[in-house]
Formats: structure tokens, C-alpha cells, sequence
């Protein structure tokens, strides 16, 4: 691919052809970088967004440069996967509901919450099936973004804890986590409106039928670990369960199972958010940058 920012890259039209996208695979274990498509374009064009779904469940997490679209056009685009959802902490655009505006300002302090590997919103009963984030204004340097493929996480895991974890279930706050800094009242108010989720610890994919290791810095604890098998004296419950959950979150920091992924203005990423963490590096100085996300509305788990 020619990434020359001198030569304007070729534009796939609604109608065109769906072999003129060029795929560069940027890892050999998860993400592509997608050129030759216009995302306004492929608002309009459902054989277009049938090419990139057949290429998200590939790849897992798409990139894309120079897409200068509209907001109207990036809820369009994502709106063809499914509804979108709003964020009850991040607000949203007035003019369109369900396009979550992440800005920072250099008044503002860098946040806590985007650098710890998680997937959007488990604390949700049904989580996101994937997100559509653009980049408005970002630093010149440092604000990366990192996946990670919790399908080959699950994979590379030994036999002994493959067995471990068949049938484990574990919970997933926001209380815990957005929730954890507001005053009692509303932090309690919001775990009303969103109760700790339970899901799989290997959740299987719903279209592909993969096996996912689903645990994230959303997920405080199994719900279903203290069985015989797995305590004795209650010190293997306590530290047993919470050593086990630290060993399974941490799958997602082998550099081996990433990607990374440098922002410039009009960039896009697009993720599977059943099968991938992310990670938000926050190594930079307060300062503008503005990240526009479309969160699709996902499935219950299994």
C-alpha cells in the first residue's frame, strides 16, 4: 500500500467493486489497516458494509486514514452493524444520540479509566457488539491505541487452566469502576440502573462459534468459584480466585496478542468488541483531544 501523504488515496464509490479495498494486515495476530474506502461512502452502500463486517470478524479491529466524514455519516456507517448506545457517565452529541464524545482539554486531568485493558461496557447484560471510534483533534505525538485478541488469549492458554475455567462466571461492574469516585447516593443510583453483569469467563463468539477469554478491568470477581473443587480452606477461595482472575486479565498484555495503533486527525478504528480488549495510552500532557465513538448495541453472552 502507498502511503505516501502526497498521493490522495483511490475511493471506493457505492457500487464499486468490493475487491478494490486494500487489506494490509498490520500484525500477524490481530488488525488490518483498510485503504481505498470512503466510511461516508459506505454509509449508503450495505454491499460495501458487507465487505467490512466479512473483514472485521477477520481481522478483528480495522483502521482507516483520512476520513473526513460528517457525524451524520459515522452514525449512518455504524448504524448498519446495529442500534447505537449511549454511555450513562460520557455524554453524548446532542445532535446524535449515541455518537460518545471523549474530549480532553488541557484544563482537564488525564483520566483513569481508558488505560487498563478492557472491553466496552461488559458491565452491560448485553455489551457492545463493536465500536466505530474517529479521531477529531488528537496530540501530535503519544495517545496510541492498543488491541489485543482475547480469541488467541484463550488459545495459548494452558490445558490445566482451559479445564480450570470451563464453566466459571464472573462479575462486571461499572460501580466499581466509573461509578467508584462519585458520592455514595450516586454511585449506588447508578448500580440501580446497571446491576453487576454476569458473564462467561470463555465466552464463545456468536458468529464465528470462536472461544473468547472474556475478562477485563471491568470484572471484580467469579461468581461461581467457591465449589468443592476448587476450595479446600478458605484462603484458596480469597487468594485462589482473585490470583487465578489477576492471571487471566493479565493475557492481555503479551505483546505477542497486539496491535498498536498511531491516531492522526480523520483516522478511524473499528473493533469487535466480543473478541478484543483495548488499551488507551495515556503518555502525553493534558491537552486537546477529541475522540468521537458510535458504540453498537450487542448480544446477550454465552
Amino acid at each position: 500500500m502507498n502511503t505516501s501523504a502526497t498521493q490522495a488515496p483511490a475511493v471506493v464509490r457505492a457500487g464499486s467493486l468490493p475487491d478494490s479495498i486494500k487489506v494490509e494486515p498490520l500484525t500477524c495476530a490481530i488488525g488490518a489497516e483498510l485503504s481505498n474506502v470512503d466510511l461516508g461512502a459506505a454509509s449508503r452502500d450495505p454491499g460495501l458494509v458487507a465487505e467490512i463486517r466479512k473483514l472485521l470478524l477477520q481481522y478483528r479491529v480495522l483502521f482507516f486514514r483520512d476520513q473526513d466524514i460528517t457525524r451524520a455519516e459515522h452514525v449512518a456507517f455504524a448504524r448498519h452493524f446495529g442500534e447505537l448506545e449511549d454511555h450513562p457517565v460520557a455524554g453524548s452529541d446532542p445532535d446524535h444520540p449515541g455518537l460518545v464524545r471523549i474530549y480532553k482539554s488541557p484544563e482537564q486531568p488525564n483520566d483513569r479509566y481508558e488505560n487498563a485493558w478492557h472491553a466496552d461496557a461488559t458491565w452491560r447484560e448485553k455489551p457492545p457488539f463493536g465500536c466505530v471510534l474517529r479521531c477529531v483533534e488528537c496530540p501530535p505525538v503519544g495517545g496510541d491505541t492498543m488491541w489485543a485478541n482475547m480469541v488467541l488469549a484463550y488459545d495459548k492458554l494452558p490445558a490445566h487452566t482451559k479445564t480450570q475455567i470451563a464453566g466459571l462466571r464472573a462479575r462486571h461492574s461499572i460501580e466499581a469502576s466509573f461509578g467508584a469516585a462519585m458520592p455514595a447516593d450516586k454511585r449506588l443510583a447508578l448500580k440501580a440502573q446497571f446491576p453487576d453483569a454476569e458473564h462467561p469467563v470463555v465466552r464463545t463468539h456468536p458468529e464465528t462459534g470462536e472461544k473468547i477469554l472474556f475478562v477485563n478491568a471491568f470484572t471484580t470477581h467469579f461468581s461461581n468459584f467457591h465449589t468443592a473443587d476448587n476450595v479446600r480452606v478458605g484462603q484458596d477461595y480469597s487468594h485462589g480466585g482473585s490470583d487465578l482472575l489477576r492471571y487471566l486479565v493479565s493475557q492481555a498484555f503479551i505483546p505477542e496478542y497486539q496491535v498498536r495503533w498511531r491516531w492522526k486527525r480523520n483516522s478511524m478504528a473499528m473493533w469487535d468488541n466480543r473478541s478484543t480488549q483495548h488499551y488507551a495510552v495515556i503518555d502525553y500532557p493534558p491537552c486537546h483531544r477529541k475522540m468521537e465513538r458510535a458504540g453498537i448495541i450487542g448480544e446477550a453472552t454465552y
